[in-house]
Formats: structure tokens, sequence, C-alpha cells
């Protein structure tokens, strides 16, 4: 059976993250068709948005079938623009903003990037648990782990670093992550600098086999990538978690925004 394939472009005046967030949450509801993403951010002139209007028609002839164009545009002539690519367009402003409007008898503001302005609160929350998760990533720095949010532990490639970048960017939570390495296992105990923050920790796993492909990317043929080495770290580190009473998740089957999700909704019921 042939897959179909269908190229979506996520166009944006500011970064792009409402566009693609929301139109991969869309998207994902539809299997057997593989979409292929292009991203325009910061579209904001109009040689670019001819640029992109340009992008989109060539997609268009070369495939023989209209892309798929995920956008937020605050800026009408601009919008107008790249409506008039052959294309099949989602505007969410257009979705959104115009019942907004009714409902809240209130005509809205083209302010490009608002929604992540430097004079916006929750986005200067957000940037600074973004730099707090890369300084503290894989174990790299524990100054200051006191002020986590959450500590994110499990074997190397569980995807500790995506999930704690996701949960930085999404919902500003300051997300630290820690390897769980063979040195652990041979102690047979966690690493004493998490013993103080038991209450923050949460553990990732993920299936030998998974691990062993995403090793072998990365280090071809070495003991590390193993599929011998991986059972046995994968299984050590969740008799580790099991003993020290860490909740963990399964990576081998989630994306990172169920895993998000899920994290959250633990932190609730702890909070």
């Amino acid at each position: 059976m042939t897959t179909q394939k269908r190229t979506v472009f996520y166009v944006s005046d500011g970064t792009g993250i409402t566009a693609e967030t929301l139109g991969h949450g869309l998207l994902s509801q539809f299997e057997g068709i593989e979409f292929r993403p292009l991203r325009f951010p910061f579209l904001d002139s109009e040689d670019k948005a001819r640029e992109c209007l340009a992008r989109i028609n060539e997609v268009s002839r070369r495939e023989g079938v209209r892309p798929i164009v995920i956008m937020t545009q605050t800026n009408p002539e601009l919008g107008a623009i790249l409506h008039q690519a052959e294309a099949f367009f989602i505007d969410l402003f257009d979705a959104f903003i115009a019942p907004l409007e009714q409902e809240l008898d209130c005509r809205y503001t083209r302010v490009m990037g608002r929604s992540h302005g430097h004079a916006n609160p929750e986005y200067n929350s957000r940037i600074a648990a973004m730099n707090f998760a890369l300084a503290h990533d894989d174990g790299v720095s524990d100054a200051d782990l006191k002020s986590a949010d959450i500590i994110l532990v499990g074997v190397s490639r569980s995807g500790k670093t995506p999930t704690s970048l996701y949960l930085s960017l999404q919902f500003s939570l300051k997300a630290a992550n820690y390897p769980l390495i063979p040195e652990d296992f041979e102690r047979d105990h966690l690493p004493s600098r998490l013993k103080p923050y038991r209450n923050k920790l949460f553990g990732l796993t993920i299936a030998p086999e998974q691990l062993h492909r995403i090793r072998n990317e990365r280090r071809p043929n070495s003991k590390y990538a193993s599929l011998e080495n991986c059972r046995y770290e994968v299984a050590a580190a969740e008799r580790m978690m099991r003993r020290e009473g860490i909740k963990w998740f399964d990576t081998t089957s989630r994306s990172i925004e169920e895993l998000a999700v899920q994290l959250m909704q633990e932190l609730n019921l702890e909070r």
C-alpha cells in the first residue's frame, strides 16, 4: 500500500510555534499520510510573503496536489498575498479571532508577535525556563536543583532532553534531567546529589530494542549501543526506580506531547 504524502507549510509572522503545535495536533489524527513540514517563521514583509507564495506554488506544481498551509498571520495585506497560492489554507487567526471578536464585542489589535513579545510575563517565564533546562541538561550542572520544578531521570537516549525542553517551552517549567549510568547501577543506589530532591524525580524508560536502534545511529557497533547492554541498563534503571519509589513513564510509543501532559497531571496531583 502506497503511503499518501502531503507537504505542510507552517507560516507565521512570529516564531510559528503556535501554528506548528496546533497544526501537528490536527494532522496527527490522520493515519496513513506522511506529512512533510516546511517552515516560514517571521514572515513580516511583502518580499517574504511573495517568496513564500512562489514556494507554495512550486510545491503544488511539482507534487501535483495542493500543499496544506497552516498559518498565523496578523497582517491582512500579507495574508491576502499568501491566499493567492494554490493551497488548502487553515488560517488559525481567521478561525478563532472573528468568533472571539463577536463574543467579546471587541476588535483585536493586529500586533505582530504579541504572544511572544518581551513585555509578556509568560514569554519571559518560558525563556527563563528554557535557559534553566539547557543549563541542567544531562546532569551537566547540579547547581540550583532546588529551584527545579521537575527532574527527569533515565538511561542515556531515553528521551529526557527533548521532554525537558518541551516542558520548559510549553509550560514554563524549570526542568532538569539526569542520566542514570552504569556506575550508578554498580553502586546500586540513586546518585547522592539527587536524593534531596526525591519528590521532584520522575523517570523515563524505553524498550531495549528501541534504545538499541537509537544508540546504534549515534555509536554504531559499540558496547554502548549493543542490545545486550541496552537490556541491562533498562532493567537496572527500572529496578532502581522501583526501589526508590520513583514513578516512571515508558517513552517507547508515546510522543513528547503525551509525556508532557502526563507529567503535568502528576505534578498537579502532587501540588
